[in-house]
């Protein structure tokens, strides 16, 4: 289950929050920025967990199902 979390819907922002996740440690690493380092923390777990700000799965894309077993009737009318 967290393997296929990591491994899959990854999106321009989840891209995003990881790299700029990774630039932001590493200034704060440089600085000895405490803040700095809870803010890269909170993106790197957002890209991890693909969560946005509202929380569990709030602002993430949705996963798209696949309904390939159902067949959907189509009604014709014919217009004159």
């Amino acid at each position: 289950m967290i393997r296929e979390t990591l491994l899959t819907d990854w999106n321009l922002m989840r891209i995003l929050r990881l790299g700029l996740g990774i630039y932001v440690s590493v200034q704060a690493v440089e600085t000895q920025s405490t803040i700095s380092m809870i803010f890269a923390v909170f993106l790197l777990f957002q890209a991890i967990s693909n969560t946005g700000c509202c929380g569990s799965n709030g602002c993430a894309i949705p996963i798209k199902k696949n309904n390939s077993n159902k067949t959907e009737e189509i009604e014709y009318e014919e217009v004159k």
